[in-house]
């Protein structure tokens, strides 16, 4: 059976299952090259580049935004996280956008466009966690932990494999912050 949701059509177990959890961090980073070895050293790979834009929509309820993206499908994301400093539990909801112009025109005449990130993000998978070493427009260099949890673990679980990844990353407590970029971009242009 499937229920269609605007333009979204989902079997009755997509709509009922529950939203998958990740624990992240973000910090920022000052010497881009250095984090990049420290990251391939733990990864054992060289990292996938990919480049990004993000177009944050007004929400009545956490975030939303649409992911553009280049040679792969886009992606609506809805997600909602506390603004706090170190690991954080994140829920999320993907879905995947074949014509992410006609969404975005669509979102944009219904709620409005907060603001847009553009960024190329180099992407390292080390087990369950995704290392992102970030370069943002009008920003500067970033990194973010996301460890997806699996259906049993804990966020203290989760939060233990950030710690254990901060530490071999040299990412200080001193780096982390607490906001989206998109609210980074914010403080920055009332500037």
């Amino acid at each position: 059976m499937f229920v269609t949701f605007g333009i979204f059509k989902r079997s009755f177990r997509d709509v009922l299952r529950k939203m998958p959890l990740n624990v992240e961090i973000k910090a920022t980073i000052r010497d881009y090259d250095q984090f990049r070895s420290l990251a391939e050293n733990v990864s054992g790979q060289k990292g996938q580049i990919i480049v990004q834009e993000d177009v944050f929509f007004h929400a009545p309820n956490g975030r939303l935004k649409l992911r553009i993206l280049q040679e792969r499908p886009s992606q609506l994301i809805s997600y909602s996280r506390s603004d706090q400093s170190g690991p954080k539990l994140s829920t999320f909801y993907i879905t995947e956008i074949p014509k992410p112009e006609d969404l975005k025109k669509t979102l944009e005449t219904s709620l409005g466009i907060k603001g847009v990130v553009k960024k190329e993000r180099l992407l390292f998978l080390v087990g369950q966690t995704r290392i992102h070493l970030d370069r943002v427009e009008n920003l500067g260099c970033f990194m973010e932990l996301e460890v997806v949890l699996r259906e049993n673990q804990t966020t203290e679980e989760g939060s233990e494999i950030a710690n254990d990844l901060m530490k071999k990353l040299n990412v200080e407590e001193k780096d982390l912050i607490t906001c989206a970029y998109m609210d980074l971009l914010s403080k920055t242009n009332n500037k």
